[in-house]
């Protein structure tokens, strides 16, 4: 008999790293739900934490979405207070959305969370390795 080969999937990084995604969210998930938030909505509003607003365009591309799927649930978000839009000054053509100081609120006990449930799920690595896998994944994401 022949040595079984091994699976594609054991050595595939598009399958590893959505194992590893899995791995890391499926936990939390439970966290964004009792917080009264869809995945995607907490996605939302951890981008929009940062410092400045974005276009509904470039706020798809960071939360891995369709446009008219983020557009729709911008109406929602902006109907609960947690953001707010207006018209690029810039480009009257394109909106902006910025997170509301009640979506910071509603975020960010969700945020310190996320950190320490990182933190428990890459407890086997050191911090020079968690730093170098962050930094290589986020080389991998680059645009090409």
């Amino acid at each position: 008999m022949s040595e079984p080969a091994e699976r594609f999937t054991n050595d595939y990084l598009g399958y590893l790293l959505g194992q590893a995604n899995h791995a890391l969210f499926k936990d939390f998930d439970a966290q964004v739900r009792e917080a009264g938030l869809g995945s995607l909505e907490w996605r939302v509003l951890a981008v929009l934490s940062g410092d400045s607003p974005l276009s509904v365009g470039a706020l798809a591309q960071e939360v891995l979405s369709q446009q008219p799927t983020v557009t729709k649930l911008l109406q929602r978000l902006l109907a609960q207070g947690w953001v707010a839009m207006q018209a690029d000054p810039a480009d009257q053509r394109r909106t902006l959305v910025a997170i509301t100081a009640a979506g910071q609120r509603k975020v960010a006990p969700l945020m310190r969370r996320a950190r320490e449930h990182e933190a428990q799920v890459l407890g086997a690595l050191s911090a020079a390795e968690v730093q170098r896998l962050k930094r290589q994944l986020r080389e991998l994401a680059q645009p090409r």
